[in-house]
């Protein structure tokens, strides 16, 4: 029987040639007394291996080459004792110095961490990998542990003639020499065994060792503190070997002295004592006893009837909450976990706690201290500037790293000054105490520049963005270091870093997008881990800390907001109706789209308001979260967390969204049990008091609102606690939406180039829309034929029988119905569609803002026309004109342009603005409708009768002037409808119209004070009037008598009635002239004269359009009823001057007054009682 021979992992002839040239590279004989012997060609074997490497493993995707050298011992057996070999006084020797350089480039491949996730991995990746990272660890211990402890110091000893050179003069060679030792350093510090402990010969303290027995954080001290001089692009790496050494590792414990960490690891032990011991009395409590050890199986009737739930156990038979507590836990939901989307890198986990022996953690300490003095500003502030122009030696990795390890440098930096100073306080030094004082935080302000923030805040909005937890949460560390550092500054003693803190404080604070990030963040936790849990709320308790008590140092603080707006071109000309300034002003919504910018806007910060934020379900929910965890918290987190909540329930005064069950029960759980906190806890009265209060206050809720002992169960919405809180329901008003801009075609094109401008705009995605119009068109064209054939021929049979033609009547609209309720929200949202319905001569019904407005195709369409219209928007629907213009083409949609509407109204005028309040020409929109607050009723009979007499009069004037109605050509009445519409337009430019006058608030009160006010004027000033009238009457009798004694030459001829101004001297009013017209008496209608200044000065117009409006209507109103009374009781009426003429004026002249000549006139306010009095 023949044995089946095992596959082999590895190609036997791969294995073959691999072997051969490991054993001829050399080795150790009986002849040399054990010393390894090089082979005659080890160099090439060396070479060769090399290639191997490169051309088989690293072209193929395979690891064979690897797996076979770590079979064959080729790190340990040679390369080890190759590089051991080579003595340290000896430097010139060239031959030893290529050896050991080709080792070196053996060893970092081979450590080099096989970092592949699941879709990168092969057959021959699982076959492999784990053989290899044992070997890798096996590597490390041999490097770590050799006999001689030369491997690594041989490594920095080859780099050493490459590092002396000057950046400027080293080759190509030289640089890789030198990457090539970084990254056997970096190769090292990753690797790692899982569950190794401090004295493992792997571990953390391990390697911090053997690098400062053999000089490697010696040279990593070198090149960061000459980083940016001597060198560039070693940055990244020495980045990683930091990371990597520094990763988990506690700096508290790593600045405590031997005293200290003795005290620390007994109070460690005395809390994991406490805990067991807590633990066990928990246990006790409910411990089954030697009488209770057999099964138990009872079965709990439910509210239901016949169901029944299962406890097991005797301890649900003595106590009834043990039994709850046992049905509980069988319920709960293991609900299933989700793959994350974050695939984080076990080499990159920095939330790991390690724990390092206590050398290892006074060389770290001393190699700290000399690198924040010496390397800290040079090395990130170059990574810093890679980073921002995204370098090509920069990895995505190296943005967390960079992070991180600013957040662990400043961390150190402030446990180091906490440290002085109570060093200081003990030793009672003086020099030592002005030593420190002098002490400023320059060494670190590399990384409190405003490019620093800048960097952390778009590096955390983009990992935000993308869902990458991990290095959120490096990105929060390290802003939470920074705010630290900042509060330190702001209580150092010197004046510079005082001023320094304001500064950045100001411009951290003055942005509302960085308040609106930590809240992001905060509200973002799902189940990220505790470390982003921890990192998060550690972020918002800091950051809220220093902005509220920021907030009361600086009470006039402005925050900068960000909102989307569109730009708006020539404001100024808008707001003045500058009709010329349309086009240049007027904007596409294409063009406004593209245009949409972020526009900052500051605005006062409010602390109160901001806080509310935090007091979401969502933040509630993740601080919930974290409490949970409360017997693994330290005192600082503890403490935490008892803010926060004690800042919702008591600060913000919004304690009811801490009442829900759940929140309760942990509550409970913390100060009573099970696995309650340790009542030797600094926090533990601050909890119990917290949670005492909570309860007393639910309490009062519960019997104020009833309905709480429901809404305890769910989680809180806004509406709910405010109806909680107050009693009643928030009203709000919901928002009518609102039509967008009326579009337009620019230029003046014809309509059937604006129709296919409309069609290219629709045409790349709404199709859809452009067949829906051309079916309506055509559906429509179709019934208004059938409608013009049916009334064609009823006109045909009506003039056969009846000798006059009838009127036509009109054909009815043709409602546009669309066919889907997208179709019916896209005809109100979507100008472009608007646009092309527009055009094809739909109108639309009702208001702008209305959603279900009606469109309608108008009667005056004929089915031609409509016909007509397909055809066009068919033509450019199979041949689209995306561009137009020949010297520079224009997309279509830049073609259009929002439609100007009416100007904008001004509510005030300036008194010292000159002008008649005539509109220029060309803004007809900006006219007020006809009408108006001049007329408040119906014409009389009389004055209807009398209106229509004239425009008999009229015509008959006309008519005969012109010599008939024949004698009427088009030129003449074209000529005056023109001027018709020119007197109309003139007329309604100066109509002040009442739709756009509002009542004021009432107050009776004011209102009755100022009536009688009021009447006491015009009382006072109807006497004064009255005065005036006699003393101008006896003047306007002088006058007539010398008319009729023949002393005037006769009436004269005017095309319009004018008004005899005479001069009157009044006898109580001083030397004031006053003007009125001829008869003038007292009118309904005129309720107040008030007289000007008394001064000589000339009168001069009215400042305001209004003024001058009112004046002329009182003018025109008052003019045909003015009589004149005598003192005798005689009246006589006013000569009708335009009778001599011979005809009645046009309907639209008005009354002019014709002013004598008068020693000094005065200016005349003329008051009349409004509608409402």
């Amino acid at each position: 029987m023949e044995l089946e021979e095992t596959p082999t992992p590895v190609d036997p002839e791969v294995r073959a040639y691999v072997y051969s040239l490991v054993s001829a590279l050399g080795g150790t004989g009986t002849d040399e007394d054990g010393r390894y012997v090089l082979g005659d060609d080890a160099l090439a074997c060396l070479k060769d291996l090399k290639r191997w490497l490169k051309f088989y493993d690293e072209k193929a995707n395979r690891l064979d080459v690897a797996r076979c050298l770590a079979e064959a011992n080729l790190v340990e057996g040679d390369l080890l004792e190759i590089l051991g070999a080579w003595p340290e006084g000896v430097t010139e020797d060239k031959v030893r110095g290529k050896i050991a350089l080709a080792c070196l480039e053996l060893l970092v491949p081979l450590t080099w961490p096989i970092e592949k996730n699941d879709t990168q991995l092969t057959v021959n990746h699982h076959r492999h990998i784990p053989y290899i990272q044992l070997a890798q660890a096996s590597y490390k211990r041999a490097m770590l542990e050799s006999q001689s402890k030369t491997a690594l110091r041989t490594a920095v000893r080859i780099g050493l003639p490459s590092i002396a050179i000057p950046m400027g003069e080293r080759t190509a060679r030289d640089e890789g020499i030198i990457k090539i030792i970084l990254y056997l350093f970096r190769n090292i510090s990753i690797i790692c065994t899982a569950g190794e402990s401090k004295e493992s010969p792997t571990s953390r303290s391990a390697t911090i060792e053997a690098f400062h027995h053999q000089d490697v954080l010696a040279l990593v001290l070198t090149i960061c503190s000459n980083m940016g001089e001597d060198f560039d692009t070693q940055d990244v790496v020495i980045l990683e070997v930091l990371f990597h050494l520094l990763k988990g590792v506690g700096v508290e414990k790593l600045f405590m002295d031997e005293s200290q960490l003795k005290k620390n690891g007994s109070n460690e032990l005395g809390a994991l004592l406490a805990k067991e011991k807590n633990m066990h009395r928990s246990y006790a409590k409910h411990a089954p006893s030697r009488h209770n050890r057999f099964g138990t199986m009872i079965w709990v009737k439910r509210d239901e009837p016949g169901r029944v739930s299962t406890v097991s156990g005797q301890y649900g038979l003595t106590d009834q909450q043990q039994t709850f507590s046992k049905m509980d836990q069988s319920k709960k939901w293991n609900k299933p976990k989700q793959r994350s989307r974050d695939i984080e890198k076990v080499n990159d986990r920095f939330d790991v706690p390690v724990s390092l022996t206590s050398n290892a953690t006074t060389h770290l300490r001393l190699f700290v201290e000399e690198f924040l003095d010496s390397s800290f500003n040079p090395l990130f502030n170059h990574i810093r500037r890679a980073i921002e122009r995204e370098a090509d030696r920069v990895l995505e990795c190296h943005g967390p790293q960079f992070f991180y390890l600013i957040s662990w440098f400043l961390e150190a930096e402030r446990v180091r000054r906490r440290k002085k100073q109570e060093a200081e306080k003990k030793r009672k030094n003086n020099k030592i105490a002005e030593i420190f004082e002098a002490d400023s935080f320059s060494l670190i302000a590399s990384v409190l520049t405003q490019e620093t923030f800048v960097l952390l805040n778009r590096f955390i909005q983009d990992r935000l963005d993308m869902k990458v937890c991990h290095d959120v949460n490096a990105g929060t560390r390290c802003f939470t270091q920074i705010l630290l550092i900042i509060q330190e500054m702001a209580d150092s003693p010197l004046e510079e870093d005082q001023e320094i803190a304001e500064n950045i404080q100001n411009r951290i604070f003055y942005e509302e997008t960085t308040h609106d990030r930590i809240l992001t963040i905060l509200r973002g936790y799902k189940d990220q881990g505790f470390g982003y849990l921890d990192s998060c709320t550690e972020l918002s308790h800091v950051f809220l800390r220093m902005l509220e008590r920021y907030s009361r140092e600086k009470v006039d603080l402005q925050v900068r907001s960000k909102r989307r707006a569109r730009k708006k071109k020539k404001a100024a000309a808008v707001q003045r109706g500058d009709a010329d300034t349309n086009d240049d002003v007027a904007v596409s919504e294409v063009e406004d789209v593209a245009e949409a910018e972020r526009v900052s806007k500051e605005r006062k910060f409010d602390f109160n308001r901001f806080a509310l934020k935090f007091a979401t379900q969502a933040c509630i929910d993740t601080f919930i979260k974290f409490t949970k965890f409360y017997n693994d918290l330290n005192t600082e987190q503890l403490k935490r967390a008892h803010r926060f909540f004690y800042r919702v329930a008591f600060k913000q005064e919004i304690s009811v969204m801490l009442f829900r069950v759940d929140y309760f029960l942990l509550f409970n759980h913390m100060i009573k049990g099970p696995d309650p906190l340790d009542r030797a806890s600094p926090v533990y009265e601050e909890w119990e008091e917290l949670v005492r209060q909570l309860i007393k206050r639910m309490t009062k809720k519960m019997k104020e609102r009833p309905e709480l002992a429901v809404e305890m169960l769910f989680s809180k919405i806004p509406s709910t606690v405010f109806f909680l809180e107050h009693g009643y329901e928030k009203q709000t008003i919901s928002s009518r939406p609102r039509a967008p801009a009326t579009l337009e075609v620019k230029g003046a094109m014809a309509k059937e180039e604006q129709i296919s401008v409309a069609v290219a705009v629709l045409h790349e995605q709404q199709l859809d829309a452009i067949d829906w119009v051309m079916k309506i068109l055509s559906t429509a064209a179709s019934e208004r034929q059938c409608w013009e054939t049916a009334a064609a021929a009823k006109r045909a049979e009506h003039d056969s029988s009846i000798d006059h033609a009838e009127p036509d009547s009109k054909a009815p609209s043709i409602i546009v119905n669309p066919d889907s309720e997208e179709r019916r929200i896209a005809i109100f949202k979507d100008a472009k569609l608007r646009l092309l319905m527009t055009l094809s001569g739909f109108e639309r019904l009702g208001i702008d803002d209305e959603p279900n407005a009606t469109w309608i195709i108008p009667s005056a369409l004929s089915a031609r026309q409509l016909h007509e219209t397909q055809e066009v928007i068919q033509k450019y629907r199979d041949n689209p004109i995306m561009e137009y213009g020949e010297d520079e083409p224009i997309h279509a949609d830049e073609m259009l342009r929002r439609k100007s509407t009416a100007s904008a109204r001004r509510a005030e005028y300036d008194d010292e603005s000159e002008g008649d309040g005539i509109v220029p020409d060309g803004d007809d929109d900006f006219l007020f409708p006809a009408g108006g607050p001049t007329r408040t009723g119906p014409l009389t009979a009389a004055a209807a009768l009398e209106q229509l007499k004239k425009k008999r009069r009229k015509r008959r004037t006309s008519t005969a002037s012109d010599g008939g109605v024949g004698a009427l050509d088009d030129e003449t009445l074209e000529r005056r409808w023109k001027a018709r519409e020119a007197a109309d337009l003139e007329k309604r430019k100066k109509i002040k119209s009442a739709e756009y006058v509002f009542d004021s608030e009432d107050d009776a009160e004011a209102d009755r004070i100022f009536f009688e006010s009021e009447e006491s004027r015009r009382e006072r000033q109807a006497k004064r009037v009255m005065e005036v009238l006699k003393a101008g009457m006896v003047d306007r009798k002088k006058k007539e008598k010398r008319k009729s004694d023949g002393k005037d030459d006769g009436p004269k001829q005017h095309s319009k009635k004018k008004q005899r101004i005479v001069e009157s001297k009044s006898g109580s009013e001083g030397d004031g002239d006053l003007q009125f017209p001829v008869g003038y008496s007292s009118s309904p209608r005129i309720q107040e004269l008030e007289l000007g200044s008394q001064s000589g000065e000339e009168d001069t117009p009215p400042s305001t359009p209004h003024e001058i409006v009112a004046q002329e209507k009182i003018l025109r109103d008052i003019s045909p009823n003015i009589q004149t009374t005598e003192d005798d009781g005689a009246s006589n009426k006013i000569p009708n001057q335009a009778a001599a003429g011979g005809g009645v004026d046009d309907e639209d002249d008005r009354d002019e007054p014709v002013l004598m000549p008068s020693r000094r006139r005065q200016r005349v306010a003329l008051m009349f009682e409004s509608d409402s009095e």
